[in-house]
């Protein structure tokens, strides 16, 4: 007997014990777990890592001073664009709000000047988010993606030396201020450089 009433206190202790773990039904999700672990604050927003803007910059609203002319070095010399924490030194793009951080030159920035703009004719592939094209080899100076020659210009040698030309993808936009360029996105970096095109295979 003694047995028994051991039994049934054991078994009727589980019960309860697994009632009591059990969901309540009617209670909400919320109620039934210890709250979240709270999120690790944002030290900057993010820039690369797969985002693709959905547009290329605007156009510069008016010409640059000449003193802004003076502040950018002269040669391949950049000034550093990190404009926070983490953020790369290069040209870059913010992911929160499409802004092109570094494109503030007005059309007559001489780093910029072609002589015969569009010398091997537009690009005839998709340019804008609705593409994202695969590097497949070569370098700064001469790369290519699919059946298409570019190279990168000579000013924005510095901005691209992280690229990984044979793996990287990229997003070709046009350049509202500069003839004869086109801008490549690093989607991997969110990083940008000015390009020209050379044409096809």
């Amino acid at each position: 007997m003694k047995k028994l009433i051991g039994m049934a206190a054991a078994a009727s202790f589980i019960f309860s014990i697994s009632a009591f773990a059990a969901p309540q039904e009617g209670r909400p999700q919320a109620q039934r777990q210890s709250r979240p672990a709270a999120r690790a604050p944002q030290k900057s927003e993010p820039v690369g890592h797969g985002y693709i803007p959905a547009r290329g910059p605007r156009p510069t609203a008016k010409p640059a001073p000449p003193a802004r002319q003076a502040q950018h070095p002269e040669g391949n010399q950049h000034p550093n664009y990190s404009d926070r924490s983490g953020h790369p030194s290069a040209p870059h793009v913010h992911a929160s709000n499409d802004q092109w951080v570094g494109h503030s030159s007005d059309r007559d920035d001489a780093h910029y000047h072609v002589d015969h703009p569009w010398e091997h004719g537009h690009f005839p592939g998709h340019i804008g988010r609705s593409y994202v094209y695969r590097l497949t080899g070569g370098a700064r100076d001469r790369f290519q993606f699919s059946v298409f020659f570019w190279s990168v210009a000579p000013y924005d040698y510095d901005s691209c030396a992280d690229w990984l030309w044979d793996s990287d993808d990229i997003v070709i936009y046009d350049d509202p201020d500069h003839v004869g360029w086109y801008l490549a996105y690093n989607v991997r970096l969110g990083t940008y450089v000015h390009v020209m095109y050379l044409g096809p295979a």
